[in-house]
């Protein structure tokens, strides 16, 4: 693929980390389901990856009571472990097994024990800051595309194996 080669104020996915990193996230996280507000936090984590848009995650203090509902099947991450998933339930929404996360995470993703994240193609919206994000192509990478980031992406059709 041929990277885009970013612009003033603006961040290629090709130019973060592989093996990933695991950033605090200061800006206020948001998702939306059913018009209700799911999940909020000032105390997110995200994990940047070549050629990702990141994966945000909530802690689970953050997320509404009744939001998350256990979903069957299972991933593994070389990177971050075995994830476990979740239906989100919102106002009168499911989404089913739209949200993961790492019970036990490998040590370097620690931090990220029961933290959830939230596949935005799932979801009403959801914002980094005041910035709604989209969501990346495809149905395996759970990425936000935020309006600084540059690409292409990893997860469309074709992309997989990059």
């Amino acid at each position: 693929p041929k990277r885009i080669e970013p612009g003033p104020g603006q961040v290629s996915v090709w130019d973060f980390p592989r093996p990933p990193a695991l950033e605090p996230v200061p800006a206020t996280l948001r998702v939306v389901l059913g018009g209700v507000t799911v999940a909020e936090t000032t105390n997110g984590y995200r994990v940047c990856e070549t050629s990702h848009a990141p994966a945000y995650y909530f802690p689970p203090g953050d997320i509404a009571p009744e939001a998350l509902r256990p979903a069957s099947g299972a991933s593994f991450c070389e990177w971050k472990g075995v994830a476990a998933y979740y239906d989100v339930l919102g106002g009168d929404r499911v989404s089913e097994r739209a949200a993961w996360s790492y019970p036990q995470p490998t040590a370097t993703f620690a931090a990220l024990v029961d933290h959830v994240a939230f596949y935005a193609g799932q979801m009403d919206a959801g914002f980094v800051g005041d910035d709604e994000v989209s969501p990346m192509d495809g149905d395996f990478y759970g990425g936000w595309i935020t309006p600084e980031l540059v690409g292409p992406f990893k997860g469309a059709p074709g992309t997989r194996h990059w």
